[in-house]
């Protein structure tokens, strides 16, 4: 009898779970995060979890499916957000050929490689990751999926026949923003400006430089501070280094990073911020901030999903410049009037520099064309020379063979005349 009625519970459990099996677990609550801007379409419906451990949305069929990872959420009112509007640009301009998902605030490291796989195993055509801490993540699964398309932005590694990187040039917008801070330094009888760096690596060397080379033309006398934040998305931090710069005496404040915090903070003090990555930066306090480079994705995810739908595509080193159209400057492009703290001094200096980039006449390499001297007044482009792509990139001997590349002979690791002296790389 004991027997019977183990044999009997045991039926019971066995069965219980069966049942339970096979009911869908309910979808879980979206995190706290940032809400999308009110344009936006929505994103695919999640499905099970990979083994991410985060909802991976569903593809659908008879479309093109792209995806995009991004490192922090669309919200940022910077880097991320520009990426969503490229995603939502893509959409309207391809219609119903394509659908389009994305994955916000992913973290760089094995948590991205695991999403990005967890987007392949679900079938998307293409997969964008946004961050330069993506780059090796997705490499690996880029040659796990060989019939995907894997697209990295601001990255330098590719590989035949479905894996490109993706960047521009926004260094030449770079330097037009240090020509209007050092005009207002000027206008305001001060000699000192700040920028926030996330990381010391090319991308944002080459930035900081940039700026110190066009203060130097407007403001000659004029320093660049630099707090290093080592993230790109931390808006405490950004805060904190906006307050940082201008308690050490800077006028204006330069972000590198990706929310509008260290334009919010200047406003508060009455001084001046630039912001970065997205055209409406400058929306948080339109009276002082200055301007924004901003990027423009969508014509270059249409170009590259076009391509990977007609079968054109090409595993590229992709890295366009101002006259491309995908790269602006807030206040200075076509239809736009700069905002009521730019000089009115620097106005024709800086449109008359920027309609020259935008015919392409003036490109990054001339940015960067010597005699360039390093902060501790040392030469490190001679005059009539200028940067290669390998310099600008900062592809050394021990990374550019590997990438058929040439190495770079004036390698991004310095930082120019104008930063401040005693500033030294981390």
């Amino acid at each position: 009898m004991k027997q019977n009625r183990t044999l009997l519970l045991t039926t019971i459990l066995v069965l219980a779970a069966l049942v339970l099996a096979a009911c869908p677990a309910p979808a879980p609550a979206p995190g706290a995060q940032p809400a999308a801007p009110a344009a936006d379409t929505p994103a695919a419906a999640p499905a099970a979890s990979g083994d991410s451990g985060v909802q991976i949305p569903e593809i659908e069929d008879g479309k093109f499916n792209v995806a995009f990872v991004y490192v922090g959420p669309i919200g940022d009112g910077g880097w991320t957000y520009s990426h969503n509007e490229g995603r939502m640009y893509l959409e309207d301009e391809l219609g119903d050929k394509v659908h389009t998902a994305y994955l916000e605030s992913v973290p760089e490291g094995a948590d991205a490689e695991r999403v990005i796989r967890s987007l392949a195993r679900a079938g998307f055509n293409a997969i964008f990751t946004t961050s330069f801490g993506f780059m090796d993540s997705t490499a690996t699964v880029a040659e796990e999926f060989p019939d995907t398309f894997f697209v990295h932005v601001s990255g330098f590694k590719k590989a035949d026949p479905n894996f490109a990187n993706l960047f521009g040039a926004m260094e030449s917008m770079k330097y037009l923003v240090g020509m209007i801070a050092g005009a207002r330094a000027v206008e305001d009888g001060s000699t000192r400006i700040g920028y926030i760096a996330p990381f010391p690596i090319p991308e944002v060397i080459r930035h900081v430089n940039a700026v110190a080379l066009g203060m130097k033309q407007t403001c000659p006398e004029c320093q660049l501070d630099i707090r290093w934040i080592f993230t790109w998305f931390d808006p405490d931090k950004e805060r904190q280094a906006a307050e940082s710069l201008m308690e050490a005496g800077a006028d204006v404040v330069i972000t590198g990073s990706d929310t509008t915090g260290p334009v919010q903070v200047a406003g508060e003090k009455g001084l001046w911020g630039v912001g970065y990555d997205s055209r409406n930066a400058c929306e948080v306090d339109t009276e002082h901030c200055l301007t924004v480079p901003y990027w423009n994705w969508g014509p270059e995810y249409v170009r590259l999903v076009t391509s990977m739908m007609d079968g054109t595509f090409k595993a590229d080193d992709i890295y366009f410049d101002v006259d491309s159209g995908s790269l602006g400057l807030l206040g200075f492009m076509e239809g736009q009037t700069p905002a009521p703290g730019v000089p009115e001094s620097v106005i024709p200096q800086v449109q008359e520099t920027l309609a020259k980039m935008v015919s392409g006449e003036m490109t990054r390499f001339d940015v960067f064309t010597g005699p360039i001297n390093n902060n501790k007044g040392e030469e490190i482009v001679p005059a009539g020379q200028s940067l290669t792509q390998s310099d600008i990139e900062g592809l050394d001997a021990a990374v550019a063979p590997e990438l058929g590349r040439d190495a770079c002979t004036f390698c991004m690791n310095w930082l120019a005349e104008g930063v401040v002296p005693d500033a030294e790389l981390p």
